[in-house]
């Protein structure tokens, strides 16, 4: 069953740290939305012909984010989806008006104990390779938080099953559309 939220004019763009559950819940979202769901992340490693943390070894992170800033300007040009989004898209300044003029923003916010036991022993994030996953989820945090508050839409993810986080997001994606461009936090 499809549920009609009005507007569908834009793409919905999930944003937030790795671990939030953007992939996950970007596709249930889609699913009850009827709209398809596209993965930024995966898109870049069709894109570039290599797995994220080789480019990161062998581009560096710069690169990375050049590409990343390329194919999020493409596919928001695209019809209507769903799109989960790399935790460090929406820091870029162009890639964040981007996602401002030319979709809706949300963003999956989540606590550091919940990011760190969802993103413990996976391999394929570079930036948890080095150091202290924790502590470096920590400062990203303070880095990011800040920045990711400027979405339309904040929705706090916890321990709940992922159909329920689903609902919230569904439930303030149709406050915000009835609100006239408000800024919504569920």
């Amino acid at each position: 069953m499809t549920l009609d939220i009005p507007d569908k004019n834009r793409p919905i763009v999930l944003i937030g740290l790795m671990g939030a559950g953007k992939t996950k819940i970007g596709r249930l979202l889609a699913r009850r939305l009827g709209l398809p769901f596209v993965d930024a992340d995966d898109e870049i490693v069709k894109a570039a012909g290599a797995s994220i943390p080789q480019i990161f070894e062998r581009l560096g992170e710069s690169a990375f984010r050049e590409g990343e800033r390329r194919v999020i300007a493409r596919l928001l040009t695209l019809p209507p989806h769903v799109l989960a989004t790399g935790g460090g898209a929406f820091i870029d300044p162009s890639t964040r008006a981007l996602i401002r003029s030319r979709g809706v923003s949300i963003w999956l916010r989540a606590e550091l104990d919940i990011l760190h036991r969802r993103t413990s022993g996976r391999s394929g994030r570079p930036l948890l390779a080095t150091g202290d996953p924790r502590a470096i989820l920590a400062a990203l945090i303070v880095e990011r938080y800040p920045i990711y508050a400027e979405a339309d839409i904040v929705v706090d993810t916890s321990d709940e099953a992922p159909d329920s986080t689903t609902e919230r997001v569904l439930a303030a994606l149709a406050r915000y559309h009835g609100a006239a461009d408000t800024r919504v936090r569920a």
